[in-house]
């Protein structure tokens, strides 16, 4: 009994004609990803802005404009609610807080003192109830600040360490053609999250370096039969092989590309909360990898005048 393909065993797919239309695709997602993070900025999490997060449970749906408004009272700064997960699931973030020098004020960290004083109230909106406090993270600008920068630089280092792979597996086109492909999938998944204004924050980061990591597995293997075949078929034109290739390897990307999503989103629906961002982020990056394997890395590769190897031996079709 031979198993269900999603795509016929020799599918003649003309992807390389489409590459000006997806070339349209992808530069408007760039320039819409570009445009989005410039102008709406991206909504940073506690890991790179700093400050105090506290994850509740509260035993009733509370009512949280009447709650929001009680907590700003305390003069902590913007204190921000929202609802994560379930109604009565909440994330509470206020700034970090400043010692004063002040003989009327309480002795110790501010920062302590402010977490008491919001656990307190929060207490006395739910008086004779119980609260349950999951969590309590505190992050310091200073180290927010340098988290910031160490996540761009291991996507910049991890960019230049798959540019610098690539290149000695193949040649130095294959390497830029890859890099192109994996900048378009990191750009595009920043646009997504300025756009949704999802929490970004260090697991995001971690999702893009495992979207980099996917998609480049998906790449090399399209441009492992691209070598394969300008070696096999040295007066093929360039469009016919690399449409071949890329047909050849068709069925594999998808079967790998759906069986990662079916994981990803049985994750997304039941792993709680806590994940769900990494797990978006993943989910999205999985669909625009395998696209960008397909309609950008062969494409810009083709573009780039490669050189059939041996071309002074035998022919083949």
């Amino acid at each position: 009994m031979r198993g269900i393909r999603l795509v016929p065993e020799e599918s003649n797919i003309n992807f390389i004609g489409l590459r000006v239309l997806a070339y349209m695709v992808s530069f408007a997602i760039i320039l819409g990803s570009i445009g989005l993070t410039a102008n709406q900025g991206l909504n940073f999490g506690i890991d790179f802005t700093g400050g105090t997060l506290i994850e509740i449970k509260t035993p009733e749906t509370p009512d949280l404009t009447a709650m929001r408004n009680r907590l700003n009272n305390l003069q902590l700064g913007t204190i921000s609610i929202q609802e994560f997960g379930e109604k009565n699931d909440l994330l509470i973030r206020f700034p970090e807080q400043q010692a004063v020098m002040n003989d009327d004020v309480e002795e110790g960290d501010p920062n302590t003192l402010a977490i008491e004083k919001v656990s307190a109230e929060i207490n006395n909106i739910f008086e004779g109830k119980t609260v349950t406090y999951r969590r309590v993270e505190f992050v310091g600008p200073q180290v927010g600040e340098e988290l910031k920068q160490q996540g761009l630089w291991a996507i910049i280092f991890s960019l230049a360490g798959i540019l610098a792979y690539i290149w000695m597996r193949f040649e130095w086109q294959f390497g830029v053609a890859a890099v192109v492909a994996l900048a378009h999938d990191s750009i595009a998944t920043i646009g997504l999250f300025a756009l949704t204004q999802m929490e970004f924050n260090l697991s995001t980061v971690a999702a893009i370096l495992m979207i980099a990591g996917y998609s480049i597995n998906d790449t090399v293997v399209v441009f492992d039969r691209i070598r394969e075949n300008l070696r096999k078929y040295k007066k093929k034109p360039l469009n016919e092989l690399f449409n071949f290739s890329v047909n050849q390897t068709l069925g594999r990307t998808l079967m790998t590309s759906l069986t990662t999503l079916l994981a990803l989103v049985a994750l997304y629906y039941f792993g709680g909360e806590v994940i769900r961002g990494f797990v978006y982020a993943l989910i999205f990056g999985i669909v625009i990898g395998t696209y960008s394997s397909i309609f950008v890395a062969s494409p810009v590769l083709m573009m780039m005048n490669i050189k059939r190897p041996d071309m002074e031996g035998p022919s083949g079709e």
